[in-house]
């Protein structure tokens, strides 16, 4: 925990966007609609001011809980824009719970320092696997929310989603894919240029990372060759969504918190 490092900027960012993410979770049935959706844009932005002060500051840092927090600012980007298409999504206050937490971690754990020699080739590396972290956070929360609205209807309960049913499903599958893009280029950076982002002599660092990320990228392709070819839908294509998006968690988020927090390694 390195708490005693972050600035006085980023500490009253920080709480900036907590206290706005947590206003909008635990007011969302005092305040009005417009001003819900006008906490939550604020925490956005907030929120990536902070980002932008942690990695392009003076001293850019990085590591698990860093990468929590973008991927919880990609999240609520892509919410914050279809709750102007879609007034009445009921998704708000768990993403802003967890906007909010992401927050908060960020700052107890910032990660370790970017080395001053660090290839030219990193930062595209790190934003290219970041964004597809985003890309699959936002179709997992997808899928949650068309698996907890298929169960109401089926208890025949309220049946109002605030989305269509079939539009959150092409949704889901349109940010699979995107994010399935862009985990291909990830990886494609990573093999092409492993010796100057990491000064391995070895065409590919076959370690915790690599494999899970291997393996994440196979769960996507079956999945998406699964939906094209045989038409998969429903809880199996839910099923390997989650086995998918869990495997990418453990590649990156995953090793990077065993090394800084269970080791107490910076790497």
């Amino acid at each position: 925990m390195i708490l005693a490092s972050a600035s006085p900027l980023s500490l009253t960012l920080a709480i900036g966007a907590a206290t706005a993410y947590a206003v909008s979770a635990a007011g969302a049935s005092r305040l009005g609609p417009r001003a819900a959706r006008a906490a939550v844009w604020l925490a956005w932005l907030l929120h990536g001011i902070l980002l932008a002060w942690s990695l392009f500051g003076r001293e850019p840092r990085f590591g698990f809980a860093p990468a929590l927090s973008v991927t919880a600012w990609l999240v609520a980007a892509v919410y914050a824009i279809e709750s102007h298409v879609f007034p009445l999504l009921q998704t708000r206050w768990t993403l802003c719970a967890l906007g909010a937490i992401a927050v908060i971690l960020a700052v107890l754990f910032p990660g370790s320092p970017l080395h001053a020699n660090a290839s030219p080739w990193l930062p595209l590396h790190w934003a290219l696997g970041i964004a597809s972290y985003g890309l699959f956070g936002v179709a997992v929360v997808h899928a949650w929310f068309m698996t907890r609205a298929e169960g109401r209807i089926r208890l025949a309960t309220d049946p109002h989603s605030g989305m269509p049913l079939l539009t959150m499903e092409r949704l889901t599958f349109r940010f699979v894919g995107a994010g399935f893009i862009l985990l291909s280029a990830t990886l494609l950076v990573g093999v092409l240029f492993e010796k100057q982002l990491y000064g391995s002599a070895a065409p590919l660092k076959w370690d915790h990372k690599t494999a899970f990320s291997v393996l994440s990228w196979l769960a996507f392709a079956i999945l998406l060759v699964g939906r094209a070819r045989f038409g998969w839908r429903g809880k199996r294509a839910i099923r390997v969504l989650y086995i998918g998006s869990g495997l990418l968690l453990l590649a990156y988020v995953g090793s990077r918190f065993v090394m800084e927090i269970i080791l107490g390694r910076a790497v």
